[in-house]
């Protein structure tokens, strides 16, 4: 019984100090709940809701997704919603040639790490190469939430025509 009175005159201290945020409403018994807010009406009289309520991903967050891993991007492919839109098609299909060609640059440094002396200098390009293709990771991502097409210079050629053909 104590307790609840400690939070009720703190309620009521709170209440006091922030009225805008603790408002008190005549039928409430402390005063915190909130009132449901009737349905807008327009000029008919027909109710009208204030938010359209979306159904799954928007074409935007489909197209970042795309980017976090191979995974997603192969999904929006074949998921009959998102392989009908030209821009998810595109950021997914970018998405895989980028991973296709982290690998390969991977791959070919390597190989040519394990040539001898020419080897020693890929122990200074291989970082610099890994943070080059990271930070154009972060900016693809970045433009393809912001939905914007951003074309890499090889590969987005080659996403854009598998997306469109």
């Amino acid at each position: 019984m104590r307790e609840v009175f400690l939070i009720s005159s703190q309620l009521r201290v709170f209440r006091a100090r922030f009225p805008r945020i603790f408002p008190r409403f005549p039928d409430s018994g402390l005063g915190v709940e909130r009132r449901i807010s009737q349905p807008k009406l327009n000029p008919k009289g027909a109710t009208v809701p204030e938010e359209t309520p979306q159904n799954g991903l928007s074409d935007t967050a489909a197209s970042g997704l795309a980017y976090i891993t191979i995974i997603p991007a192969i999904i929006f492919l074949v998921v009959p919603p998102f392989n009908q839109k030209p821009l998810i098609r595109f950021h997914s299909w970018q998405s895989i040639f980028l991973c296709i060609a982290w690998i390969v640059v991977e791959v070919a440094l390597a190989i040519v790490g394990r040539v001898p002396f020419i080897g020693w200098s890929i122990w200074i390009l291989r970082p610099l190469v890994g943070l080059g293709l990271f930070i154009l990771w972060i900016i693809v991502l970045i433009k393809a939430f912001n939905g914007q097409k951003f074309k890499i210079p090889v590969i987005g050629d080659f996403a854009e025509k598998q997306a469109n053909g």
